[in-house]
C-alpha cells in the first residue's frame, strides 16, 4: 500500500512538472528573456527545496533512534557508489537541461512535446542496453510509429516556425531537442540501474538524497556555462526590460524552479517505486495535455503534420503500453504458477 501510495505521488508532481515546466520556460523566452543558460539552471536549480523534507525525514529517524537503541541516526542514507554515481548522472542531466532549453528558445511547445515523445523510443533502445530490458513487437511498433512522427514534424517546417526566425535556427532548435529527448531516455535507465547496482535498501529518504545530489551537480554544470556567459551579470538587466515586469519576470524564475523539481523528483520517485520505463511511459502520455496548453495559452498553430504526429505518437504510446501490459499479466502468471508447483516438487 506504501509503494502504490508513493506511486501515485510521484505521478502526480511529475505529471505537474512535465505539463507545466515547457509552458513556462517558453513565456521565459516568449516575452523577452534570452539567456539559454539561465533557463537551464531554473531546470534543477531548484534542489534546495529538497532539504525541507530530508530534514524532516532526518529529525523524524533521529527521535525513532533514540527511543530505540540509541544508536545516532545518519545524516545522509546514501553510500558513496550511489553518491558517484548520481554525480555522473547529474553531469549529464545538466548537459540534458542546457539542449532543452536551447530547443525551448527556438521552438513552440507544441512541437517541443511532440519531439520529447521520442524519448520513450530512445529509452527503449537504452533499457535494452543497460537494464536488460526485453524489445517485444509492441515496443518495436512503438518506436517506429515516433520516429515516424519526429521525421514528419522535421520534413514540414514551414507553417509551424516562429516569425523571425530562420530555417537554420529551427533546424538546431529542432535537433536539440531531438537530443535532449535522446540524453534524457538514456539518463532513466541509467538511474534505474544505479538503484539496482546500490548496496543499501531504496527508501524514499534515499530516493530524494539521489535526486538531491543529481540536481546540485546539474546546476553546478550549468553555473558554469552561466558564469562564462555572464549571465548573472544580465539578469538585473533582463528583469527591468521583460514585458511582464520586472516583478512578475522574478515569479516566473522562481516558479520555474519549484516546477521543474517536481518533474525530476518525480521522475526518479517512478522509477524507486516502478521502473525507468513506467516513467517515460507516464511523460509520453502527458504529451496530449502539454500539446492543448501550447496550443490555448500561447495560440500556437495546430496543422495537419501536427496532428498526424501527434495520432503517430499517441498510437505509439497505446502499443507500448499494451505490450508492458501483456508482458506483465505473463510474468505474474508464470510466477503464480511456479508457487503453485513449489510444494510439488
Amino acid at each position: 500500500m506504501m509503494k502504490t501510495t508513493l506511486l501515485i505521488f510521484n505521478a502526480v508532481i511529475l505529471s505537474i512538472g512535465n505539463t507545466a515546466g515547457p509552458l513556462l520556460i517558453r513565456l521565459y523566452f516568449l516575452r523577452g528573456g534570452k539567456r539559454k543558460w539561465l533557463s537551464s539552471w531554473l531546470e534543477t536549480g531548484g534542489w534546495p527545496i529538497i532539504l525541507i523534507p530530508l530534514s524532516i525525514s532526518y529529525i523524524h529517524r533521529r527521535r525513532r533512534s533514540k527511543e530505540g537503541d540509541g544508536a545516532a541516526a545518519k545524516v545522509f542514507l546514501i553510500k558513496p557508489g550511489l553518491f558517484a554515481a548520481c554525480v555522473v548522472l547529474g553531469f549529464l542531466t545538466g548537459l540534458d537541461d542546457y539542449m532543452y532549453a536551447y530547443g525551448s528558445s527556438l521552438l513552440p511547445v507544441s512541437t517541443s512535446a511532440l519531439l520529447i515523445s521520442s524519448q520513450l523510443a530512445f529509452q527503449a533502445a537504452f533499457a535494452l542496453l543497460i537494464v536488460k530490458h526485453k524489445f517485444t513487437p509492441f515496443s518495436i511498433n512503438a518506436l517506429v510509429l515516433l520516429t515516424v512522427g519526429a521525421l514528419i514534424l522535421g520534413l514540414h517546417t514551414n507553417g509551424d516556425r516562429p516569425a523571425n526566425e530562420s530555417q537554420k535556427e529551427y533546424f538546431v532548435g529542432f535537433f536539440m531537442m531531438l537530443g535532449a529527448a535522446a540524453l534524457y531516455g538514456c539518463v532513466l535507465p541509467l538511474i534505474e540501474l544505479a538503484y539496482m547496482k546500490a548496496k543499501q535498501s531504496i527508501t524514499y529518504t534515499l530516493v530524494m538524497e539521489v535526486q538531491l545530489v543529481i540536481g546540485f551537480f546539474a546546476t553546478a554544470f550549468c553555473t558554469v556555462g552561466m558564469l562564462v556567459n555572464n549571465d548573472f551579470k544580465a539578469i538585473s538587466k533582463e528583469g527591468r526590460e521583460f514585458e511582464l515586469g520586472e516583478a512578475k519576470y522574478y515569479i516566473l524564475l522562481v516558479s520555474s524552479a519549484i516546477i521543474w523539481q517536481c518533474f525530476f523528483l518525480g521522475a526518479v520517485g517512478v522509477i524507486a517505486t516502478s521502473s525507468s520505463l513506467h516513467a517515460g511511459v507516464l511523460i509520453a502520455a502527458l504529451i496530449p495535455v502539454t500539446e492543448l496548453l501550447g496550443v490555448l495559452f500561447y495560440k500556437e498553430k495546430f496543422n495537419a503534420e501536427k496532428g498526424v504526429s501527434l495520432g503517430l505518437a499517441l498510437w505509439g504510446f497505446v502499443s507500448y503500453f499494451y505490450g508492458e501490459y501483456s508482458n506483465q499479466k505473463v510474468e505474474n502468471k508464470e510466477l503464480v504458477q511456479e508457487e503453485v508447483e513449489l510444494p510439488h516438487s
